[in-house]
């Protein structure tokens, strides 16, 4: 009985300790909480194949599965403390210090860091559970005739344990904890609240470089395909915030500066919405979409010309004699990506957007303000929740992935998916229409073409195109006969790439390969 009551009084103390680091995260900010920093330590420190296999394994779930990994794995480590408390109280309750001065460490080593507040939740909350730790075994352990630090369980001194003052204690200490959770979310939603109000107050001007509508012949009639503009719910999020940051777009700023740069500038928002703004169709692609994955979306995107920034800041390209060859975006979460000032000063439609699909950005994709250059893998150009653009070398700095094995370039590959039929599908006999989307951002796709099992390749109807940035779909009216069959898709863009059958992994530089679905007809 006692080793269980000694287990739970751990688990009582781990809850206080996080829930009182959660209060104090309140005062401080949601980000200095030791869950978020040591997950954020965490995907630091975790290589990248790993990472990799996460996304693939639990998609945008992926966040959500490490915090609740983190939470497991404290839960055991905070019973074991119980139990070994039991027999030493002081060396069990110092394990709980060991835990907060792990979390207050990875809060004061995170890119974002703020300084020493950011250990305060971490220090506190373990002080809080390390005193209920030392006081609950304490109650275990006392005779009514004398305390006795340390007694053996078995021996005489445990028979007359505090049970009313045992249960009062660990009932109080639960209910505190649950009111310090509480509250400590109340704080950080409060927190939340000028972000949200700032993000509702906004109204996104008319765009005088306005998106040209979309041919309706962009838009194949089959059923199963993905929509040509991708619903901003359904669009992928990869990234590696484990608490989406909620910027205040009146307090936001952003600094360009660094090599190069002869008038550094400071922009604020109204600064961006008062420029003249262009309105683009284009396709995003995260480098860890594997050959036929879900990580690529189109939209409308919003914003100020990045080129055009650069320029009056004194950028100009390396092919122009500039002294910057990357272009380095920091995020208000301390993620470093590295673009090329080349590509984004090359006439494509590199942009800090402010909107996307008629809307100001949706926190989780980088409100008040994102950058995206078309043609180049997110981890090189899509830097969310942007504060800060420095100019630099590929030498002189590496960015946050390429510290982490990705490489220091990435154009999109040109690609092909098949959306229908699905992999394992079962469709009848006769013609089975089959069709999916093909990308090759900044060249445009200009011929697809689709093979039943082993058979010749056969040339697909393209639907009409947008522009080069932006995703094709495709058709194709199979003659399906029974039986078991394969149908493989390639593209070949207007360089006159054809997409190549060699597969690879997503490191260092995005999958390469032919997407397959195997289906049987009936």
């Amino acid at each position: 009985m006692l080793l269980v009551l000694s287990a739970l009084s751990g688990l009582l103390a781990g809850l206080a300790a996080l829930a009182v680091a959660e209060l104090v995260a309140g005062v401080v900010r949601p980000q200095a909480g030791p869950v978020v920093a040591v997950g954020g330590a965490a995907i630091d420190r975790t290589p990248a194949a790993v990472k990799d296999w996460a996304i693939r394994t639990f998609g945008t779930n992926d966040k959500l599965v490490l915090q609740i990994g983190i939470l497991a794995v404290l839960a055991v480590f905070a019973l074991a403390l119980g139990v070994l408390a039991l027999h030493r109280r002081r060396i069990g309750a110092a394990g709980v210090l060991v835990f907060g001065a792990v979390g207050a460490v990875a809060a004061l080593n995170r890119p974002d860091s703020t300084g020493f507040t950011d250990a305060l939740p971490s220090l506190v909350g373990a002080v809080a559970g390390a005193g209920l730790l030392y006081g609950l075994i304490g109650r275990l352990c006392a005779s009514r005739r004398a305390p006795h630090d340390g007694a053996d369980p078995e021996g005489p001194a445990s028979q007359g344990w505090d049970r009313r003052g045992f249960v009062i204690a660990a009932t109080a200490a639960a209910a505190a904890s649950v009111g310090a959770g509480a509250l400590g979310r109340i704080l950080n939603s409060s927190s939340d609240k000028a972000a949200a109000a700032s993000r509702t107050s906004v109204v996104l001007p008319v765009p005088g470089s306005p998106a040209p509508a979309a041919p309706k012949a962009a838009q194949v009639r089959v059923a199963g395909v993905s929509p040509f503009i991708t619903p901003t719910k359904d669009f992928y999020r990869v990234d590696t915030a484990l608490v989406v940051p909620k910027v205040d777009a009146t307090a936001w700023r952003l600094r360009i500066h660094g090599t190069g740069v002869r008038r550094p500038l400071t922009l604020s928002f109204e600064d961006l919405l008062a420029r003249e703004l262009i309105e683009r169709h284009i396709t995003l692609t995260c480098v860890s979409n594997e050959v036929g994955g879900p990580y690529v979306g189109n939209a409308r995107w919003i914003g100020v010309r990045l080129a055009d920034l650069l320029a009056e800041c004194g950028v100009a390209p390396p092919s122009k004699g500039g002294r910057a060859d990357q272009l380095v975006a920091r995020s208000v979460d301390g993620m470093t990506i590295g673009s090329p000032v080349e590509d984004v000063m090359d006439g494509r439609d590199a942009m800090l957007a402010l909107g996307m699909n008629g809307e100001p950005l949706p926190f989780q994709h980088g409100f008040p303000v994102r950058m995206l250059v078309p043609g180049l893998y997110g981890y090189v150009s899509a830097c969310k929740w942007i504060e800060d653009i420095e100019l630099t070398t590929f030498d002189t700095y590496d960015a946050y992935w390429v510290r982490r094995d990705w490489a220091r370039t990435a154009p999109v590959r040109t690609q092909s998916r098949i959306d229908t039929p699905k992999p394992f599908a079962r469709p009848k006999a006769g013609t089975v229409m089959v069709a999916g989307v093909a990308w090759a951002q900044s060249r445009g796709i200009d011929r697809v073409e689709i093979r039943v099992d082993d058979g010749p390749w056969q040339a697909v109807t393209l639907a009409a195109e947008d522009t080069r940035d932006t995703w094709r779909q495709w058709s194709f009216p199979w003659r399906a006969t029974k039986g078991g069959h394969t149908l493989t898709v390639r593209a070949t863009d207007r360089t006159g790439q054809v997409q190549t059958a060699q597969r690879t992994r997503t490191v260092p530089d995005g999958a390469s390969g032919r997407h397959s679905v195997v289906v049987t007809v009936e």
